[in-house]
């Protein structure tokens, strides 16, 4: 047990330091960072690089179309798998087991193939540099993992807890909502936080659908020119980069305090 715990300390250290690496260099002044004796902390800690890095030509709104393209087809998604996913694991109809093939295939297939039929849909539907292209694009890719994800915790939930709250009189979406939905929610934060964080890193298809209007782009295509508008600023570029995985970290840390919340509130008879 030792070894093992030995070695995941080892691993969750490997795994760490590039972030830790980059958040420092961030609070870090030009002078400390081209040093050639490196120091693991900032020894005269600095907020400059974040100014330069919030006060960049296009910072604000990179972000706006960000929030706005993640939310809503993480939110698309959420809807549209939870219905998807109870069709499945509740009812019995034709076509139910092709459907469920048709969504691992989904999920298993490479999104990197769909570039270029993409580009030719947005092109030929007149939605290239398209926000709403973009967006429909993320609900697309995040889609099918949710709605496997979500059918397992359904699936994980007898059917008898539903079936006793119709004895007591609910009705069938009643008893969804008051007993099988809050025994949901680990399944709602653990697709929604897969959903958020693919939906924001993602790089290609920005590249592939936004490309005349510049300012329909998002942050990763802003970070990934950082460099090019400042040069080898290294402080500036780690906080734009800590300020790009900052909204990720938030997300993370607001679900996993409530992942556990909903485990028996629906089992209480309301």
């Amino acid at each position: 047990m030792k070894v093992l715990n030995a070695l995941a300390a080892l691993t969750f250290a490997v795994m760490i330091f590039p972030v830790y690496w980059m958040i420092i260099t961030a609070f870090k002044p030009t002078a400390e960072i081209q040093s050639e004796t490196p120091s693991f902390l900032p020894l005269n800690p600095t907020l400059s690089h974040f100014a330069t890095a919030v006060e960049a030509p296009g910072f604000w709104l990179f972000w706006r179309n960000s929030l706005l393209v993640t939310g809503v087809a993480v939110l698309l998604a959420l809807v549209v798998s939870l219905l998807a996913a109870f069709a499945i694991a509740r009812m019995r109809w034709r076509g139910r087991g092709a459907f469920v093939v048709m969504v691992f295939a989904a999920q298993m297939a490479p999104w990197e193939a769909l570039l270029v039929p993409m580009f030719i849909i947005a092109r030929d539907t007149d939605l290239l540099d398209s926000l709403a292209m973009l967006t429909g694009v993320y609900f697309m890719i995040t889609l099918p993992f949710t709605i496997v994800t979500l059918r397992g915790f359904l699936d994980a939930i007898p059917l008898e807890v539903e079936e006793a709250a119709q004895v007591d009189g609910a009705t069938r979406l009643e008893a969804f909502r008051r007993v099988v939905f809050p025994l949901l929610a680990p399944g709602l934060m653990a697709t929604s936080l897969f959903g958020f964080i693919t939906a924001w890193n993602e790089f290609a298809f920005v590249n592939v659908l936004i490309i005349k209007d510049q300012s329909k782009r998002t942050l990763p295509v802003w970070l990934s020119s950082f460099r090019d508008v400042f040069g080898a600023d290294w402080g500036a570029t780690m906080a734009a980069a800590t300020l790009f995985a900052l909204p990720v970290l938030v997300v993370f840390l607001f679900l996993q305090r409530r992942v556990g919340a909903g485990m028996t509130a629906g089992a209480v008879k309301g």
